[in-house]
């Protein structure tokens, strides 16, 4: 049964317009995308700092380069020409077995003291993250401290805890837990020793930095995801490994990539300890090698050089991962 009325008019179709289109108001036109031309205001800000980098490190690195392909010594220095030997410098360096000692202990000595500083860095960013706030604060006023003091009267001060004569850690081992064998024992005359010493006032200097850079990784990691992983089951170290340690993994891995840097062209410390009465020859890591080779400019550039190709070789894989992080 229809629910039409028999007589109700049925409205004609509706029939477009056929004139000419009405005008689409401004506001409702699409806005044409207009092509930005490349702005020369942020480029030049950069400017300044380029030409400071270039001129700070790009000149001493070329100057370096040049070096190790010539023969340059004193003599150069009072107005010789230099004699182009090409690869002549990296030959000799590379035929000589010492300077493979060098290197393999250096990079051992990077090693060591680059995972033992991660450990203890980050245990104490978990700490720092864990206790109350006055020993909070306590223990970074410790730290600053640690971080703030020179190296060389850190490393003075490590040689007098360490002196066979007078020092409190021969003191301690002897008297306090019966070691009568450590008396007047010399840390610094075995190498094994010696970077014994050298190990522990590299990772005391460095330590609070990895501390610090991991505690404030720390701070951005949501409060509410770890609660969410412990009402699943999770325990503090599934937490750890699974929840905190993937997201404060660019913080990691460029602290790590730095702490192998600074590892690897330590100086200071092994040059002062050596110093004290240490066998250079026996103790010679990379840095104290080429400040050893004296007047010899271009054997001390070749070192160099090659130095920092094996510092680029260390670290390619952490400059591989932090490149492809910044990609995502």
């Amino acid at each position: 049964m229809s629910l039409t009325r028999p007589d109700a008019a049925v409205p004609a179709p509706a029939v477009p317009p056929t004139g000419p289109p009405l005008p689409v108001p401004a506001a409702t036109r699409p806005a044409r995308r207009r092509r930005r031309l490349p702005t020369l205001g942020p480029r030049l800000l950069l400017v300044p700092a380029l030409v400071a980098i270039a001129v700070g490190l790009g000149y001493p690195l070329v100057r370096q380069l040049v070096l190790s392909f010539q023969e340059y010594g004193l003599a150069q220095q009072f107005g010789r020409p230099a004699e182009w030997v090409g690869l002549q410098n990296y030959r000799t360096l590379l035929s000589d077995p010492y300077v493979w000692t060098v290197i393999g202990r250096s990079v051992a000595f990077c090693a060591v003291n680059a995972a033992v500083t991660m450990v203890l860095g980050g245990a104490l960013a978990l700490l720092l993250h864990r206790v109350a706030r006055p020993a909070r604060l306590v223990l970074q006023i410790s730290l600053l401290l640690a971080w703030g003091t020179p190296v060389l009267a850190t490393t003075t001060v490590w040689q007098w805890l360490f002196d066979s004569r007078y020092g409190v850690v021969n003191w301690v081992l002897a008297e306090g837990l019966g070691l009568e064998g450590m008396r007047g024992h010399s840390w610094l005359i075995e190498p094994l020793s010696f970077y014994l010493v050298a190990t522990v006032i590299v990772v005391w200097m460095s330590v609070p930095f990895v501390t610090f850079s991991l505690y404030a990784a720390l701070l951005q990691v949501p409060t509410e995801t770890l609660e969410a992983a412990q009402l699943d089951g999770a325990g503090a170290v599934q937490r750890l490994r699974r929840v905190v340690l993937p997201m404060i993994r660019p913080v990691l891995q460029i602290v790590t990539l730095l702490q192998v840097i600074w590892d690897l062209r330590v100086f200071t410390q092994v040059h002062v300890l050596q110093r004290a009465g240490a066998p250079t020859r026996d103790t010679n890591l990379l840095g104290t090698y080429i400040w050893s080779l004296g007047g010899e400019f271009s054997m001390a550039g070749a070192m160099a050089t090659i130095m920092l190709v094996l510092t680029l070789a260390l670290t390619a894989v952490y400059l591989r991962s932090v490149l492809r992080e910044e990609e995502l």
